[in-house]
């Protein structure tokens, strides 16, 4: 079972696929050129055969029509039998002399003397043409000649001289040439099997370092970056991977402190509560005011772990309702002055001017809840990082144009520092983590606003400079797109 599945591997892996295009890559060119090659010696043998045949055939006709040998007066036909039988052997043919009643008077075979023989070709001939025909099947060549008198201008036919040789030794030729072009082949593919092989192997060696070293990082054995400098596609995912591991690293640091902190932040509150309550219930006639006071602070505590919880809720709640969205024709300049008339004790409080402006009137199809949502913590966030002298303040402003409508809100607080830009929508993750938490949140916040806004397939943009300010650009589409 181990070797099928093995083999099965191998059979799967790149490096057989490799394999297998070399020696195809080798194959088929080789098979082409070999195929090319045979067929042109078979055309080109036989059309040297063809002419010297030819050749030799009008030569003999010439001195067949000159000796007279076709009225049977002439003084050579000894040695004109004797051209003709040499022909033949040479050529492995047979040679017919026909005269003008188309009656085979000579027959190298001597099988047909005195026959009468009428064909196409013949009867062409005695028109005066020559004609050659290739029966491939049969291997032979046989062509007709008409014999005419190079003396007389009429150029009188007195004959035809058909000739028809075989081919077979072209054959026998062809046949060699293909078992060594076989041989040829069969070892050509062996030599690129072989460095189909190597290159396979060199090739796919980075992969393998590639999905070692990846192995070796999710153990935990290593905890360097990933370096396969062989070619460029591994540079890059090399890069990719160590991007990705550490945004993997950096949500895993992010969780921890998470954990963490929502410890501190969920004890705290109730280690205060039970504090204030053990004080009260210690004191058998505790004054009025004070037990106003401590019941103030218990509230407080309550209010303190509430929001918490709710951080928490949305957040698990957007996870899980995914695309779910209670989509409404909403009145955005109502629904901004509505966050910010409930923003605005806060705002006092902080001693931070809010300052609405809205360009137009804009109507959009929105979940009112979860842009709600997102809004105010964009607007409270600005007011609680914002400067305590008394002369801070949170700008929002409105606009749209026929796709988009669009949300910024700008503060004068301490702004954020670059490196921290690209984490800010990372989920628990804070700048400040002491100032953080007296001023109190859970780092959940803008996550919960950016799944919001992502939700509703629009983009955010945070633009800040230290002790100058944020700035977050909303852009969402007025119309809902599921």
């Amino acid at each position: 079972m181990e070797k099928t599945s093995s083999f099965m591997g191998f059979i799967k892996s790149l490096k057989c696929r490799l394999i297998v295009f070399a020696i195809v890559v080798a194959i088929i060119p080789s098979l082409i050129v070999g195929s090319a090659i045979l067929a042109s010696y078979e055309t080109r043998a036989i059309s040297i055969r063809e002419s010297e045949v030819l050749s030799q055939a009008r030569i003999l006709s010439n001195q067949l029509a000159t000796s007279n040998y076709i009225n049977g007066v002439s003084n050579s036909s000894e040695t004109l039998l004797a051209q003709m039988s040499m022909l033949t052997t040479i050529y492995d043919g047979r040679i017919l002399i026909v005269d003008d009643n188309f009656e085979i008077i000579y027959d190298t075979y001597n099988l047909d003397n005195n026959k009468t023989i009428i064909s196409e070709e013949v009867i062409l001939s005695f028109k005066g043409e020559e004609n050659t025909s290739y029966d491939a099947e049969n291997r032979y060549l046989e062509m007709s000649i008409p014999i005419t008198n190079p003396n007389d201008e009429t150029n009188t036919v007195l004959g035809v001289l058909v000739a028809s040789v075989s081919t077979d030794n072209i054959a026998l030729n062809l046949s060699y040439l293909t078992q060594i072009a076989t041989v040829i082949v069969f070892l050509v593919i062996i030599v690129i099997g072989c460095i189909g092989v190597a290159i396979s192997i060199h090739m796919v060696t980075p992969l393998t370092k590639l999905s070692d070293g990846i192995a070796l990082v999710q153990g935990g054995i290593s905890d360097k970056e990933l370096v396969v400098n062989d070619y460029t596609e591994t540079i890059i995912i090399c890069e990719k991977f160590n991007e990705m591991m550490k945004k993997i690293r950096v949500m895993d640091e992010s969780r921890q402190e998470f954990v963490s902190n929502v410890s501190h932040e969920l004890k705290t509150p109730l280690t205060s509560m039970k504090v204030l309550a053990d004080s009260l219930n210690s004191m058998q006639d505790a004054p009025i005011e004070l037990y106003q006071e401590f019941m103030g602070d218990i509230t407080n505590e309550i209010e303190r772990e509430t929001q918490i919880i709710n951080d928490l809720l949305s957040l698990v709640k957007m996870d899980k309702s995914g695309a779910t969205l209670n989509i409404t024709t909403v009145n955005m300049n109502e629904l901004l002055e509505q966050i910010m008339k409930r923003l605005q004790p806060i705002a006092d409080k902080q001693k931070v001017q809010l300052v609405l402006e809205s360009f137009r009137p804009v109507s959009a199809e929105v979940d009112e809840v979860k842009i709600t949502l997102a809004i105010t913590n964009l607007i409270e966030n600005g007011i609680k990082y914002n400067k305590d002298d008394g002369e801070g303040w949170v700008h929002v402003s409105l606009n749209a144009d026929h796709q988009y409508f669009y949300i910024k809100v700008e503060d004068s607080g301490m702004g954020i520092p670059e490196e921290a830009l690209e984490h800010i929508y990372e989920r628990f993750y804070r700048v400040d983590k002491s100032h953080s938490r007296e001023i109190g949140g859970t780092g959940l916040g803008l996550a919960i606003t950016r799944n919001s806004i992502l939700m509703h397939k629009g983009m955010i943009k945070a633009h800040s400079e230290l002790g100058e300010g944020t700035t977050f650009d909303v852009r969402i589409p007025l119309t809902y797109i599921a």
